[in-house]
């Protein structure tokens, strides 16, 4: 009896703590469905079509969840482990209309380019994935939307 309980208790701290080890989600790319955004065409863009709109907001949310929030933080909140994308474009936040938006789009292609390539120490070894076979362009500038959304939230 003595061992069966020592089985029992075992068995279920090793369900808690394989629950907690997936708090993040797996890190799996999940492609982004993108399907009720306007189509930006196959050649690629080297600024953010979607800036301001609600719709990729929403979209890009949902894709930062599944595939970014592990490693950058829920709600694109940095817990140390990589770095925070808020700060890629925080001085953006205190600046309105055109000027926001020219801001942003100073950062749409180094986002574009590190989400697509990934990223390497310069010993190779890789800190971050490219996600060039799983993400649309759509979907690319749907995430770039939500955390230039976030970065206005957090920096109000």
């Amino acid at each position: 009896m003595n061992n069966m309980l020592r089985s029992a208790v075992l068995g279920i701290l090793l369900a808690t703590f394989s629950v907690g080890a997936w708090a993040h989600g797996d890190v799996t790319p999940h492609s982004i469905d993108t399907g009720d955004l306007q189509k930006v065409g196959e050649e690629w863009l080297d600024t953010n079509p979607y800036h301001g709109n609600e719709l990729a907001v929403e979209i890009g949310a949902d894709g930062y969840l599944h595939n970014c929030a592990g490693c950058h933080g829920l709600n694109a909140v940095s817990g140390g482990i990589a770095p925070d994308l808020l700060e890629l474009s925080a001085n953006c936040a205190d600046k309105t209309g055109e000027k926001q938006q020219t801001c942003f789009q100073d950062t749409d292609e180094y986002f574009k380019d590190v989400v697509l390539s990934g990223k390497k120490t310069s010993d190779g070894r890789v800190t971050m994935p490219g996600y060039e076979s799983v993400f649309t362009q759509e979907a690319v500038w749907a995430l770039k939307t939500y955390i230039d959304a976030r970065t206005i939230e957090v920096n109000k």
